[in-house]
This record gives C-alpha cells, structure tokens and sequence, in this order.
C-alpha cells in the first residue's frame, strides 16, 4: 500500500495519537490524506500549525476517513463510541489504541461486521523505534492487517498476535519503556554514589543501553550467552549479578509485569 492511498483520522489526538501521526508523516504520507480530532480548541490549532493537517470533529472524521484509528483514553472510549459508532459505515477500518480495550468492546458498539484491528504500540515510536503488536478482531482480514502494519511500520518492528496475548504484550511492550527508563535512573545514581559526575554517569549508562540493545537485536545470540560473556569467574559483574538476585530483581519484574497484565484486565473489565 502507498502511503496515502488511504484517509487515516486519529480519534483522539493525545501522546499515542500524535506519535501515529507524526509518524505517518514522516513516512510520507500526505498530509491532506491525514486528520486528527481533539477535544479543546487550543490544542486543534496546535496540531494543524505543527503538522498542517485538518482537525476536524469526530463525525466529519468518520464520515471522510477510511481509516479511524481511535486512540482516546480507555475509560472516554464507551462515551466517544455511543456518539459515532451508529454512524460509522460498516465497512471501514477501525484501529484501537486503547489499552485493555478488546475488540469486542468495539464490536459491540459498532454496526456489525465492522472490522477493528486492535493495536498495542509503544514511546519508542518518537524516533522509529517503536514494538507495535497488532491483532485482528473477528470481522478484519487479512488485507486489514496489512494496512494496519503499513501504517505501523515507519514508526519501527511490527509483529502479529493473537488477540488473546495483547494484554500481556501491554505488560511487557507497552509499558516495557518505562521500566527501562527506572532502571536506567538507577543506574545514574548508582553512578553518583560511586563518584562520578552525573552528566559522565549518563552518557555511560545510555550508551551501555544502546550498544547493549543492539546486540540483543543483531547478534542472533540468547540473552544469557550475552550476559555469560561479560561474566567472568570470581570477577566484578558476577558479584554485582549476585546482589541482583539476593535483592530479587529478577522476581520483582516477574511480579511487576503480572501487575502491568492484571490492571489491562482490569481496564477491559471496568469498561465493558
């Protein structure tokens, strides 16, 4: 598909919208093919100088776009739906970015048959690096999924799951920055409280991150055969592995990312 053979209207035009249009823009998609709905008038005026694109309300959006790719909060997606969902054509595509939001959540509120394409991407998207997970709801097809991860793909790797899994790729992906970013704060501190400058602590940790990143992507090699290279006996890193594991790190990510799982199911739940 190229870019822009579709109308594509971001419902909702927060921190995940605005990253699925700037993305798409920066793909090369026209942006008289693309438009954008949001709640205060301020922030319309924002979006439309920063990205030249409409934005309009959200029926003109469900009556001019092909695609809706409905990226509000989880608990405003009921409201926003009992208001367009009798108007939107049966066979136009819709995109969920609502975390914890099943598809059925959507087919239940719209016409029958509508294809819903159910989509979990993540922050990294600000610089093309972003894990997006994409599952079909009952009524999309083959063809809906691959525009969905056309869409998707600029923003960095797309994968397909069972609908099923989204809720622990929710845990792991989409949350999955987040932990990162805590681990490597601590890391900085760490850093201070051995002596080093904090701006030096930085560029070293986030560094060490990219490279390590990068070598879990290219290298084909298992994390722990990575990890046993830099493990020598009796040495430095295995003493620091060792007060890892005395601390429990590796069961508080086990126990943190059940949380991460449990509360999308929540979500799902408190939003029927």
């Amino acid at each position: 598909m190229a870019p822009g053979v579709h109308t594509v209207a971001v419902i909702g035009t927060g921190k995940i919208g605005e990253l699925v249009l700037s993305g798409l823009l920066r793909a090369g998609w026209p942006a008289d093919k693309l438009m954008a709905t949001a709640r205060r008038p301020a922030r319309a005026e924002e979006l439309s100088q920063r990205y030249g694109i409409r934005v309009v309300d959200n029926l003109t959006a469900v009556a001019e776009a092909d695609v809706l790719a409905i990226a509000v909060k989880p608990q405003d997606a009921a409201a926003l739906l009992d208001d367009i969902g009798p108007k939107v054509p049966g066979d136009k595509l819709v995109i969920s970015l609502c975390a914890g939001l099943p598809t059925s959540f959507f087919g239940r509120r719209l016409p029958e048959g509508t294809p819903v394409v159910r989509v979990m991407t993540n922050t990294p998207a600000l610089v093309d690096e972003a894990m997006t997970a994409i599952s079909a709801g009952p009524h999309a097809t083959v063809a809906h999924l691959a525009l969905a991860e056309e869409m998707f793909k600029p923003l960095g790797a797309t994968l397909r799951v069972p609908e099923s899994q989204q809720d622990a790729v929710t845990a792991l992906s989409g949350s999955g920055p987040a932990y990162f970013y805590l681990l490597v704060e601590a890391m900085i501190d760490a850093g201070i409280l051995l002596g080093l400058p904090r701006q030096v602590a930085h560029d070293l940790i986030v560094q060490t991150a990219i490279g390590s990143a990068v070598m879990l992507r290219d290298s084909g090699e298992h994390p722990v055969t990575l990890r046993e290279a830099v493990t020598s006996p009796a040495g430095t890193t295995i003493s620091a592995i060792r007060e890892l594991e005395n601390h429990g790190v590796r069961a508080a990510l086990l126990a943190a990312l059940e949380a991460a799982r449990d509360r999308a199911r929540e979500l799902a739940d408190q939003n029927k």
